[in-house]
Parts: structure tokens; C-alpha cells; sequence
């Protein structure tokens, strides 16, 4: 039962992760540097890369290819840390947040056009089972 179950839950992520990856394609942008800009926001606008990196899941040297087009398109701005120069630390940008508020309601939408399969009653007790999980 168990490695039905994660089956299920990993098929389902991956297909809820389709939904939003192909909307966020299809505004020219790969659902990693979404991730990246979502973290920053979520985080106060600022962060390390390493931690970054921790964050979406990927190594420290991909987290630095996936910044590199984010600095270009000036959705972030990397400055050197105010406590240790050799570091750096990734700001979003006005234009990155911007982005971000004026795309990810219709991104929800598509996600909640997904979910609108649940009641309440299940949506919460989905949350409460995932949380469990998250925690464990």
C-alpha cells in the first residue's frame, strides 16, 4: 500500500508541476527561475545562492547557470554580502516581483481548476496529511 501511495503522490506532483511549468513556458520562462524568484519573494527579497539552491532543490553550480538569465532579463541583481564581501547574496528586482504579481493569480487559477476536483472537507484534510508528511 505505501509504494502505491507514493506512486500516486509522485505522479500527481509531477502532473501538478506540468501544469504550472507549462504555463510559465508559455510566458518564456522556466518554472526553475519561477522557483528561484518565488523563494526570494517568500524570503524577503534576499538570499544566498547556496541557500537558493537548497530551496528548489538543485546544486550550488546549477543554481548558478539558472541565475545567469534572471541577472540578463534584470529580475534579480546579485551585490556582494554586507557582512562578508567574498559572498554574494541574490535580490529580486522590482521587475522580477512584478512578474511574479502579474502572473502567478492566473498560474493559481490553473492550479486551482486542478483542485477544484476536492471539497473543503478533502482540501483540508489533504493539507493536514501533507504537512504531516513535510514534517516527518
Amino acid at each position: 500500500m505505501r509504494n502505491q501511495v507514493f506512486f500516486a503522490l509522485v505522479e500527481t506532483t509531477a502532473q501538478l508541476v506540468d501544469v504550472s511549468e507549462s504555463y510559465w513556458q508559455a510566458q518564456g520562462i522556466n518554472g526553475a527561475r519561477i522557483r528561484i524568484l518565488v523563494e526570494l519573494m517568500k524570503d524577503g527579497g534576499t538570499l544566498l545562492p547556496s541557500k537558493l539552491a537548497q530551496k528548489i532543490g538543485v546544486t550550488k553550480a546549477n543554481i548558478s547557470l539558472l541565475l545567469v538569465p534572471l541577472e540578463k532579463d534584470e529580475l534579480i541583481r546579485r551585490e556582494s554580502h554586507p557582512d562578508d564581501g567574498r559572498k554574494s547574496v541574490i535580490t529580486i528586482t522590482r521587475q522580477g516581483q512584478s512578474l511574479l504579481l502579474e502572473h502567478l493569480p492566473s498560474n493559481r487559477e490553473r492550479m486551482a481548476e486542478r483542485m477544484s476536483v476536492l471539497d473543503e472537507a478533502e482540501l483540508k484534510q489533504l493539507q493536514t496529511l501533507l504537512q504531516k508528511l513535510k514534517r516527518a
